[in-house]
């Protein structure tokens, strides 16, 4: 049985139709993460950013490394303590920093997709300028729709917001100093317009802070052209390594 949620997507599958099957119940009856060889039996298929993970993020690595070594320095060993039970909690302190970043983002995401789907509610700032920014970079007769899920020949995705022809991502960030959009983000909405059969649509990443900072970059349409490409060797790498 396949289990429908509103979970982030990364690391995660859609059904033929498009709906999510983040999880499902398992022979022994309990709940649990699919997996590839769920996928294989299911004919479900990869989301975008789960193919996209394939690719190494050294800036990200970095950061990873930093919050090891800051835990490190924070959380000397107990007296009596093993090597194995210092490194343990190190790593489990340094994990819990990303994990509360993730937990933050997924939060403002959330409100932002309240925000789109007309639920009334008393929204932070930020809500109204990243609101702002994208109705004066594409105007304000724009119809709006957020988390549209999809799947298209072989890959699926939950797409943050599109309009007739426009498809947009958020990120949500601590700081938008020197905020530039990585390669992998551009190949993410060029495979969400192919999958939402909008292969020409505009295509723009909006990085906001909760403080209500927000840049917006739109994409040229010879970046999506090619990230496009990119992202379609990549997708053949990917089937053919989990054999799906």
């Amino acid at each position: 049985m396949i289990i429908k949620t509103t979970d982030s997507e990364s690391g995660h599958w859609y059904a033929a139709d498009g709906s999510p099957a983040y999880r499902i119940i398992g022979k022994n009856g309990k709940e649990r993460n699919t997996n590839v060889r769920d996928a294989r039996e299911l004919n479900l298929v990869p989301s975008v950013t789960t193919v996209l993970g394939l690719i190494a993020k050294p800036g990200l690595a970095t950061w990873l490394q930093q919050q090891v070594l800051l835990a490190a320095l924070t959380l000397p060993r107990i007296a009596g303590e093993s090597e194995e039970n210092w490194l343990e909690r190190v790593m489990s302190d340094s994990k819990s920093t990303g994990r509360d970043a993730m937990d933050r983002g997924t939060q403002m995401h959330d409100v932002l997709e309240r925000f789109y789907r007309g639920e009334h509610d008393d929204y932070p700032f930020y809500v109204d300028q990243v609101d702002a920014s994208i109705r004066i970079h594409f105007g304000h007769d724009q119809t709006w729709e957020a988390e549209r899920s999809f799947a298209y020949k072989g890959f699926g995705g939950k797409v943050d917001l599109i309009a007739k022809n426009i498809v947009i991502d958020f990120k949500s960030k601590d700081t938008l100093d020197k905020v530039e959009p990585y390669h992998e983000q551009i190949m993410q909405l060029a495979a969400y317009r192919h999958g939402l059969g909008k292969p020409t649509a505009r295509c723009a990443n909006v990085y906001f802070t909760v403080n209500g900072d927000v840049r917006l970059i739109e994409h040229s349409k010879d970046d999506l052209v090619a990230a496009w490409d990119c992202f379609q060797y990549l997708l053949a790498f990917y089937k053919r390594k989990n054999n799906i």
